[in-house]
């Protein structure tokens, strides 16, 4: 173990891992008994190491922390949407303001907009997306029984919270995921292994969320591209426009599984 941290370019992985793993058994597997033992172990092995990651690293093993203690669920009741959209928020906005405004660097952005209209092709992807979210999100909710983790009652101001919840995380995934713990993570291991590490965690937090059976094997597919496209267009709006996109076909195939006669527009029934 020792001679692993005295070489620089395998240490990062091995903490990076650590983290990886702390995450999907606190996230993926709900168990903290062993996952905030083996997050506490990652930090303290991350602060004793005399390498730079030591000052980046510590701001997710914080930002995960804040997501452990957060019941992670689907309920749209006014007090646990403010309460867990408050902490993950969080999550994002320390590990930002630590890097930028104490550190003084720029290793966490938020590029809004690569600076030129988007390609025909960046657009086709966008109809594409919707188009299997369409063919394929009702029949998972319906094959996997996934439907039955979120709650659609009838009524204008359920349907609303349903909204803005789905569509609300579906911007923090990207904020959290792709813009925060990706950008820390591609600074010590190469791009790929740090959008597959990315990647793990986010399929670990979603599958928490609700989405079993064989999602998060989509979950984790669609994690990696979403990671690849920020890294190709550098842009926030576009891989956020095709998240939301995604999202809005599943609040409408949520409420089509519970209520079927309300929208008559899925394959699905």
């Amino acid at each position: 173990m020792n001679e692993v941290f005295k070489n620089p370019r395998t240490a990062p992985f091995l903490l990076i891992g650590l983290t990886c793993l702390s995450g999907f058994v606190l996230m993926g597997l709900r168990s903290p008994e062993f996952g905030w033992p083996l997050l506490g172990i990652t930090l303290i092995l991350t602060l004793l190491w005399r390498h730079p990651i030591r000052r980046h690293l510590p701001l997710v093993i914080l930002s995960l922390a804040l997501v452990g203690i957060t019941p992670i669920t689907t309920d749209v009741g006014v007090g646990h949407v403010a309460f867990m959209g408050t902490m993950i928020a969080l999550a994002v906005i320390i590990p930002y303001v630590v890097s930028s405004k104490i550190h003084h660097e720029r290793i966490i952005r938020f590029p809004l907009h690569h600076g030129r209209r988007w390609y025909r092709s960046e657009i086709g992807y966008v109809v594409f997306t919707a188009v299997v979210a369409y063919l394929i999100l009702p029949f998972y909710l319906s094959n996997t029984g996934s439907y039955h983790n979120w709650t659609v009652e009838p009524g204008v101001g359920n349907l609303v919270r349903l909204f803005i919840g789905t569509n609300g995380l579906g911007l923090w995934d990207e904020l959290f995921f792709v813009t925060t713990i990706l950008a820390v993570f591609r600074r010590y291991l190469p791009f790929w292994w740090a959008n597959i590490a990315q990647a793990i965690l986010w399929t670990s937090f979603l599958y928490e969320l609700g989405f079993r059976g064989w999602g998060p094997v989509a979950i984790f597919l669609f994690a990696l591209l979403q990671g690849e496209i920020f890294r190709r267009t550098d842009s926030l709006l576009y891989i956020v426009t095709i998240h939301l996109t995604l999202d809005f076909v599943l609040y409408l195939a949520l409420i089509h599984a519970y209520h079927p006669e309300w929208l008559p527009v899925f394959l699905v029934h």
